[in-house]
């Protein structure tokens, strides 16, 4: 079973899905929503961690929340994982580019795959592919948009350029 929820925010709307345990994803609006896991989904803002998604989300977009306490469970290959796991340890404030993650993950000649990995996270924003930018300090690709992204890291307090 497939719970879900729709959150209010400043980059819009965001649709929260969880398995009753963990949060399996959190797609912004622009973002095309991935097949839920066994075709059946119930609206459900009270199932498992999505009250406490909802609550720590608004403390992040807030400005009184830096880090994320929930429980998260996506789908992906190893090295998906490998990544998204990565990411997590990308403090607010701060970016990576493609490269350093890559470097960082042990595997420095896989940008392009570390690249294609980032935009396949399927939980934005709690797991924090918007940190990762170009090698030049550029913002890159992401799925809520350019805007969105500028926008996060702006929130966050991050230098890049353009």
């Amino acid at each position: 079973m497939v719970y879900y929820a729709v959150c209010e925010s400043p980059i819009g709307l965001l649709t929260l899905h969880s398995d009753g345990k963990s949060l399996t994803g959190l797609y912004m609006k622009n973002e095309a929503v991935h097949s839920m896991k066994g075709g059946h989904a119930v609206l459900d803002a009270k199932a498992g961690p999505l009250p406490l998604v909802i609550s720590q989300l608004r403390e992040y977009f807030a400005g009184k929340r830096r880090d994320f306490d929930v429980p998260l469970d996506s789908e992906g290959t190893p090295f998906q994982k490998t990544v998204w796991r990565s990411l997590l340890k990308i403090p607010f404030g701060e970016t990576l580019s493609y490269g350093g993650l890559a470097k960082r993950i042990g595997n420095p000649g896989a940008s392009r795959a570390v690249g294609l990995a980032n935009g396949s996270n399927p939980i934005s924003v709690i797991v924090p592919c918007h940190r990762v930018i170009g090698a030049n300090g550029t913002l890159t690709g992401y799925g809520g948009g350019i805007e969105v992204k500028r926008w996060l890291l702006t929130h966050e307090g991050c230098v890049f350029k353009g």
